[in-house]
């Protein structure tokens, strides 16, 4: 998988989940709603090695997964993974089993991890198959995706506007 980037932009967006698990649907959900406001991101299934592959040319890195940590549906976290590690047993292990968590770790542990690891996590509910996520998700998606347009403004605010 190329990362896919826009032109002068230095940050790879990625959005991790599967669309028919409920509530992991928020990665792809963030792409579509990211494209549609003109940055450019691309969709990954969340494996650890696909992942490291995937971001190691990049400098900077904003990820936006489903976290199952046992807080309240449609809370929002958001993990700066490079300056630290990330909580213990907060992202499910993917189907692969070796998922975001352990694909950062494993990152740190080779000197493989992007200047700039920004995770944007929402909790989740629901992760059993299905195509709707739960309103509480849905909600926390909207203020992450308004977050990072945020952050992508000011990050780029010397090399030209972003969409608003």
């Amino acid at each position: 998988m190329t990362p896919v980037r826009a032109p002068g932009n230095t940050t790879l967006i990625i959005g991790i989940g599967h669309r028919l698990r409920c509530d992991d649907a928020v990665g792809p959900l963030a792409v579509e709603r990211l494209i549609a406001r003109g940055l450019q991101a691309l969709e990954h299934c969340g494996e650890g090695l696909g992942l490291i592959s995937v971001w190691q040319a990049a400098d900077r890195v904003i990820i936006v997964d489903a976290m199952e940590s046992g807080a309240a549906p449609g809370t929002i976290r958001r993990f700066d993974a490079a300056s630290a590690p990330l909580p213990a047993a907060t992202f499910r292990s993917s189907s692969h089993l070796f998922g975001l968590g352990e694909a950062v770790e494993t990152a740190r542990a080779l000197g493989r991890l992007p200047a700039t690891l920004i995770i944007h996590a929402i909790e989740g509910r629901h992760f059993g198959f299905g195509t709707d996520p739960t309103p509480d998700v849905l909600a926390a998606l909207d203020v992450v995706v308004e977050n990072i347009l945020k952050e992508e403004r000011e990050q780029n605010k010397d090399k030209g506007a972003l969409p608003p």
